[in-house]
């Protein structure tokens, strides 16, 4: 297939005003101005009229985990059991049924990291996925993508209200370096733990601790933690991140920022601002732009990145914070995030900004095949 006459965006470079896409398969196999396609016998879409971009993605989902229209029956985001559960596993509860699915697709969303939610200091694994499929095995990217960790209210609350360990974020950093040392010391010769196996390539750097964190001293405890046993993490929320910008920075680390588009149901949450991003942006710290679906609904992923853009976010660092960005944090960045040779096919094109409340999504491509088209809705 070769899409033609597109403004084509591809995050790693300049916009070709009036550009092609070449597909074979899966994979992104051409791209480049008009003037220099050559004739050829492939399918060709015309979008002329329409902005091409990478599908996007969001780096913090419970999408088909927490399931709509469902209530408990469908909700597996957290085990409150127990608050340590490395071994638990996203890839066994989400269900790609879930009808947020087919909201994503029709919101160009191609990709999205999926997991257990924040009531565990240590929740689970996530993994990276397509949004289009029926088997969640051949959805998957990349799995596991990163290890959830949580500190501040939920955890404390959650056994808190147990009369349970932790129940306070003492208990809960207590938790979190407990678990890390094991991790350290794990000797599988000693007798298999599959808690411990599954802390293994958090210790080794393979992926990151996914620390849901919200409140600045919660930020810095997550950064702290994170020096102490040499590990890489993401800040995800950290919602008040514009108040400790420069420690941030200094620590290195990308923040997942969001959602923003809710109450501010809880005391942890009151500093909550669209101005979030563009500040840590702006300071050159690597951010990307979550619903942190069901919280947001993710179908408003763009709206949450025009909301930022109207709050300080420039346009263009919008666009990359749900694309390319999104794809490095999750360490998927080979394969989607931008538009270029080599690359996985997952491609969303529109009839305006896809930040504008009324631009329409016209196609979304998975894998190189038209999995939603505006004139079949």
């Amino acid at each position: 297939m070769i899409i033609c006459n597109g403004k084509i965006m591809t995050m790693n470079g300049p916009v070709i005003e009036r550009g092609y896409i070449k597909t074979e398969g899966k994979t992104i196999t051409g791209i480049g101005s008009m003037e220099n396609l050559t004739s050829s016998s492939d399918t060709k879409l015309d979008v002329s009229g329409m902005l091409v971009m990478p599908g996007i993605i969001d780096a913090h989902s419970h999408i088909g985990i927490t399931e709509e229209k469902k209530g408990v029956i469908g909700d597996d985001c957290n085990e409150c059991t127990n608050p340590v559960t490395p071994s638990l596993r996203a890839i066994d509860a989400i269900n790609p049924m879930d009808s947020a699915f087919h909201e994503a697709i029709a919101a160009g969303i191609t990709g999205v990291l999926v997991g257990p939610g924040s009531a565990n200091v240590i929740g689970g694994q996530f993994a990276f996925i397509k949004t289009h499929g029926r088997c969640i095995d051949d959805m998957i990217v990349k799995a596991p993508a990163a290890m959830k960790a949580a500190l501040g209210e939920n955890p404390k609350v959650c056994y808190g209200d147990q009369n349970k360990y932790p129940s306070t974020r003492m208990a809960n950093a207590a938790l979190l370096r407990n678990a890390l040392k094991k991790a350290q010391l794990y000797n599988p010769d000693d007798g298999f733990d599959a808690d411990m196996e599954a802390m293994l390539p958090v210790i080794r750097r393979e992926i990151p601790l996914k620390v849901h964190a919200h409140r600045a001293d919660d930020i810095l405890t997550a950064i702290r933690i994170a020096k102490e046993f040499d590990i890489n993490i993401t800040l995800d929320h950290c919602t008040e991140g514009h108040l400790i910008v420069e420690h941030i920075k200094k620590s290195g680390f990308p923040a997942i920022v969001g959602t923003d588009l809710t109450s501010k149901n809880k005391i942890e949450v009151a500093n909550m601002s669209f101005k979030t991003c563009g500040v840590l942006n702006a300071a050159g710290i690597l951010t990307a732009i979550t619903t942190d679906h069901p919280v947001a609904l993710i179908q408003y992923l763009s709206l949450c990145a025009g909301l930022s853009v109207r709050a300080g976010l420039p346009m263009e660092d919008a666009f990359k914070s749900i694309t390319i960005n999104p794809a490095k944090i999750c360490g998927v960045d080979m394969r989607v995030g931008s538009l270029e040779v080599g690359k996985d096919a997952d491609i969303a094109i529109f009839d305006g900004n896809p930040m504008n409340t009324f631009t329409n999504t016209i196609y979304t491509i998975i894998d190189g095949k038209i999995v939603y088209s505006r004139d079949d809705k």
